[in-house]
């Protein structure tokens, strides 16, 4: 099992964060990357659309108000990898209320790449999203 995990602080209290990304439909909120999310099963599962018109139906497994944070697992996506399962957490700085810790990480068993190369793409795509979230944040 492969693996990658981006931090990365942003410019708001904790709890605006997570009103901003806590939602399981919410991406098109603040991610580019995913114009377009439909909800489906009562809100339980997400059929985002990217840019390219690729579709990627993911399934919420754990979701926390109360910790701020949410997971989910991958059910159809043009990604080489299986089982994957992530996790999306707003993190509060000690002795700060006017910035957060956003967490994105997740685990997944490569198909046909190496871990390198699946930790890689999955890295990337974290780090890509928290800079998009970091520009919403502040805009």
């Amino acid at each position: 099992m492969a693996s990658a995990s981006v931090s990365r602080v942003v410019p708001a209290p904790p709890q605006q964060v997570w009103n901003l990304i806590g939602g399981f439909d919410a991406l098109p909120d603040w991610l580019p990357y995913i114009p377009e999310s439909t909800a489906l099963e009562g809100g339980r599962v997400r059929r985002l659309t990217n840019p390219d018109g690729e579709v990627i139906t993911e399934r919420l497994v754990d979701f926390n108000e109360t910790e701020r944070h949410y997971s989910y697992a991958i059910l159809e996506a043009p990604f080489p990898v299986t089982g994957y399962v992530s996790t999306l957490r707003v993190h509060t700085v000690p002795g700060r209320d006017d910035i957060a810790e956003v967490q994105w990480s997740g685990r997944f068993a490569p198909n046909g790449v190496s871990d390198t190369e699946a930790e890689d793409l999955f890295a990337g795509i974290y780090r890509d999203g928290l800079e998009a979230l970091h520009k919403a944040l502040s805009a």
